[in-house]
C-alpha cells in the first residue's frame, strides 16, 4: 500500500459521523430595523443617507462627475462616467463605485452585495463605496439574512459592513487601510 493510500485510510477511519444542523429559531424582536441598523452601520464606520433616495443619489453622482471623479454606477437610475472594465485592473483608478444591495442586517451593519456580473474586486478597489438598499430588505439578524442568499445559484456575493479596517498597527484603528475609504449606503 502507498503512502498516499494509507494516509488516506487513517482519515476515512477517524472521520466524525455526520450530524445534522440544528434548528436555530430565533424569536424576532419588535424593533426598528432602519433605526438599528443606522446604529450598528455608524459603529462599523458606514453612513446612511435615509432622504432623497436614487433622486439625491443621482444628483450626487452627477457631481461628483462634474468635479472629475471616476463614477462606476452598477445601479439602474444613477449616472456614472465609467463602464465595467474586461479586466479588474483597469479599475485601478476608480474613485467612486455604486452598488445595490440585496439584504441589510440590523444587529451588525452588514450589507449583502452580490456581483454576478462584475469582477470580485469591485467594492473593494475603488476609493469610496456606495450602496443602495431598500427598507424593505433590512432584516434582523445574520440568521434571517442567510436565510435569504440563494446559495443554489453559483455567483459571488459578499457582506460588506462598513468600509475597509485594520487595527493591527499599534493598535490603532485605521480606516482604509485595504479597500474603501468611506462606505455610504443610500435608503431608497
Amino acid at each position: 500500500m502507498s503512502s498516499k493510500n494509507t494516509i488516506l485510510a487513517a482519515l476515512q477511519k477517524s472521520a466524525v459521523a455526520t450530524a445534522t444542523m440544528p434548528v436555530i429559531d430565533i424569536p424576532l424582536r419588535d424593533m426598528d430595523l432602519v433605526s438599528a441598523f443606522n446604529t450598528n452601520l455608524s459603529a462599523v464606520a458606514g453612513k446612511l443617507i435615509q432622504q432623497g433616495g436614487i433622486a439625491a443619489l443621482n444628483s450626487y453622482t452627477h457631481e461628483l462627475i462634474s468635479q472629475g471623479k471616476q463614477v462606476l454606477s452598477m445601479v439602474d437610475g444613477v449616472s456614472g462616467n465609467r463602464q465595467q472594465p474586461d479586466t479588474a485592473h483597469a479599475m485601478q483608478d476608480i474613485d467612486f463605485t455604486v452598488l445595490k444591495g440585496e439584504i441589510a442586517v440590523a444587529e451588525n451593519g452588514a450589507i449583502w452585495v452580490s456581483l454576478p456580473q462584475s469582477h470580485r474586486v469591485t467594492p473593494f478597489i475603488c476609493e469610496n463605496l456606495i450602496i443602495t438598499i431598500a427598507a424593505d430588505d433590512i432584516v434582523q439578524d445574520m440568521h434571517q439574512a442567510m436565510k435569504l442568499i440563494n446559495s443554489a445559484v453559483p455567483s459571488f456575493g459578499v457582506f460588506i459592513a462598513g468600509p475597509s479596517k485594520t487595527a493591527d498597527i499599534e493598535q490603532a484603528l485605521v480606516v482604509g487601510a485595504h479597500g474603501a475609504c468611506n462606505l455610504d449606503v443610500y435608503l431608497v
